[in-house]
């Protein structure tokens, strides 16, 4: 960003005879010697690694639990906590089976 050395605006680019130039919208005095800045990067991609790890089970990310199932009586579930009521009120607490995948909820 440029200012005008006489009246202290900023300098605005105008295209003039295929040249870029710095005008002074207030006086509209010249800045001499203008060259734009130009920002160039080169990107290089690099090749993706062949270490890349595939899990083809369907894993189970939850943390887990003893609990008794209602439905099948296994006694280990995942859970998880979300709130589904007013933020004043005690989030809800959700249990999955690891053995039959029922879900249920318990409140807090």
């Amino acid at each position: 960003m440029e200012f005008c050395d006489k009246c202290g605006t900023v300098l605005v680019s105008k295209e003039e005879k295929g040249k870029t130039a710095l005008i002074c919208r207030k006086c509209n005095r010249k800045l001499k010697e203008y060259k734009p800045l130009e920002i160039a990067e080169n990107m290089k991609k690099r090749p993706i690694e062949s270490d890349v790890i595939i899990i083809e089970k369907n894993a189970e990310t939850l943390p887990k639990t003893k609990t008794d199932c209602p439905k099948c009586e296994n006694n280990e579930a995942v859970w998880w906590i979300q709130q589904t009521r007013s933020a004043d009120e005690a989030p809800t607490l959700f249990l999955r089976c690891t053995k039959c995948r029922h879900s249920w909820r318990e409140y807090g």
